[in-house]
């Protein structure tokens, strides 16, 4: 009969070396989410792995390389909701709802990666604020774009609204999942009235025949 107990560390089965890497960021999100990440020790993600140190040295030279790693995935991975928020809709206040519903979506995850990404120990270090800084500002940038197309205001006024727009994202979505009690539907429509009822103020370009003032 096979048995279905975990593997001794360092008598894991040989997998493929990616196969091995998702197996080892499994692990690595598991510890960093519960014990964050200075806490976390390159010992229990090897445990948690059911791998010998070893082998997680042959991946990772350390920890924080896991952690730049996750880090890295879940970004592309919310960047891709968001650039899709933005494509994939027909109207500004569509654009809208679909980019706050991917932040209450990431944060809603079981696996807590929003807790890795926007409220680790580790945000001070040079390496994660680079990251997030860039993800901010090519997001920013996109809406910026969008709202440019659509108004008469200068590039750098709407990429800041566009900024504006990802912190009440951000900020809401993780008030929401740490209080509880508002279902996540009814909060997105209340920010996106929000959020739409500001940037949906500003003039629309005197060559725009859409009128695009659709509630989100």
């Amino acid at each position: 009969m096979a048995s279905n107990s975990p593997a001794s560390p360092g008598r894991s089965a040989r997998l493929p070396r990616e196969e091995r890497r998702r197996q080892l960021l499994a692990a690595a999100h598991h510890v960093f989410v519960t014990n964050g990440y200075h806490a976390a020790a390159m010992d229990e993600i090897a445990v948690t792995a059911h791998v010998s140190k070893p082998v997680l040295y042959q991946h990772f030279p350390g920890k924080h390389e896991l952690y730049l790693a996750l880090l890295d995935e879940h970004l592309a991975r919310l960047t891709g909701q968001l650039k899709r928020a933005l494509t994939t809709a027909d109207t500004n206040g569509e654009r809208v709802r679909n980019s706050i519903a991917a932040y209450y979506e990431f944060v809603a995850r079981d696996d807590q990666a929003h807790r890795l990404v926007f409220e680790s120990d580790l945000l001070n270090d040079t390496a994660v604020a680079a990251r997030l800084e860039e993800f901010h500002r090519a997001y920013a940038e996109a809406v910026g774009r969008v709202i440019v197309e659509d108004t008469d205001l200068p590039l750098d006024q709407a990429v800041m609204l566009g900024r504006t727009l990802t912190g009440l994202a951000q900020v809401s979505a993780r008030y929401w999942v740490q209080t509880g009690g508002i279902d996540q539907a009814t909060a997105v429509d209340l920010i996106s009235r929000l959020a739409w009822r500001g940037i949906g103020g500003f003039q629309r370009r005197a060559d725009d025949p859409t009128g695009d003032v659709t509630h989100p």
